[in-house]
């Protein structure tokens, strides 16, 4: 009985020496592989492994190969990173569509590849694509956090590809390929699109904002190149889902599907009174601005001096981290 006593004091004695940290060590880099060489095997299973409310960064790499998951990143998984090996190669992959779904009239907020909720996440060399086809809406990446970025990424669909949400919220698109068919960017927040291919796939409207009364900024695409499949030739730059919808394209390249005037209202609304889309120093076939719809906006040469990525993208409130390192992942 004293043996066991002298031995459990040790024992006790012994623990005390070793450092907490050895109990409690967060593991702050993981890799993803569908070949069994990585950490988890699902992207799913890796975000479900991370801290919540991490004090620094978390980084998931992805290996190469399809992941047909629907995944989420939820709001305590803040200061997430998500890097894949390659752009064309790492794709996440999945077909929910609003009939498939069947919630109701809501059901199209539900057929999400990729939701992001959480603040703070960064992404880059991924494709995210919804399979479902037209057959209606189907959101392949559907953002609803601050201060979220996607580099080097891939959103490929048909109608509502891209739902941008968030009353305050602020993304940042870089060097990214969107395409899709009907309103195939759309949503509330505030969206900085930088030097990023947007492709038409049908005859139809490119954006639908729904920026917020108030906002200085709703969409700004910046150095972007629009482009089309062969044989699409009636494509609009973007109608007012609602009433202030925000969208300017400046010194982009507009193809020739784009129509001569620019713009459309949204059929059976007087959105064209109190929405604000405008464009300044565009290049291209599409560019013209000759036959643009007259509630449209030509910015001034100063007017555009203001569009720049820490106005854009400026802090809700002031003692937010500055504009450039939350854009680099920091």
């Amino acid at each position: 009985m004293k043996m066991l006593r002298s031995i459990l004091i040790l024992s006790g004695f012994i623990i005390c020496l070793v450092p907490a940290s050895l109990f409690s060590q967060e593991i702050y880099s993981m890799t993803v592989s569908l070949d069994g060489t990585g950490d988890y095997a699902t992207i799913q299973q890796a975000i479900d492994a991370c801290k919540s409310f991490p004090d620094q960064r978390v980084t998931i790499f992805v290996k190469n190969g399809i992941y047909k998951e629907k995944i989420v990143v939820p709001a305590c998984n803040t200061r997430l990173s998500i890097i894949g090996e390659s752009a064309e190669k790492t794709i996440i992959s999945y077909g929910d569509f609003f009939n498939k779904i069947n919630r109701g009239r809501n059901s199209t907020f539900y057929t999400y590849t990729f939701l992001v909720e959480a603040d703070d996440f960064y992404a880059a060399n991924l494709t995210i694509e919804n399979t479902a086809g037209p057959v209606g809406q189907a959101v392949a990446l559907h953002i609803s956090g601050d201060r979220c970025v996607f580099r080097n990424c891939r959103i490929t669909g048909n109608q509502d590809t891209l739902y941008t949400d968030g009353l305050n919220c602020r993304q940042y698109f870089d060097g990214c390929y969107i395409e899709g068919t009907t309103d195939f960017i759309f949503g509330a927040a505030t969206v900085l699109f930088n030097s990023c291919t947007i492709h038409s796939k049908s005859n139809s409207y490119i954006t639908a904002a729904s920026t917020p009364q108030g906002k200085k900024f709703g969409y700004v695409f910046m150095g972007c190149k629009l482009t089309a499949e062969a044989g699409i030739d009636k494509v609009y730059l973007g109608r007012p889902w609602r009433d202030y919808a925000r969208t300017v394209f400046i010194k982009c390249e507009l193809g020739a599907h784009i129509v001569p005037e620019g713009w459309s209202n949204w059929q059976g609304t007087t959105r064209d009174k109190t929405a604000f889309y405008a464009e300044y120093g565009n290049t291209g076939p599409g560019a013209d601005i000759s036959l643009r719809v007259d509630w449209s906006h030509q910015l001034t040469k100063k007017e555009a001096a203001g569009y720049t990525v820490k106005k854009i993208l400026a802090p809700v409130i002031p003692v937010e981290k500055p504009v450039d390192q939350w854009i680099r992942g920091e």
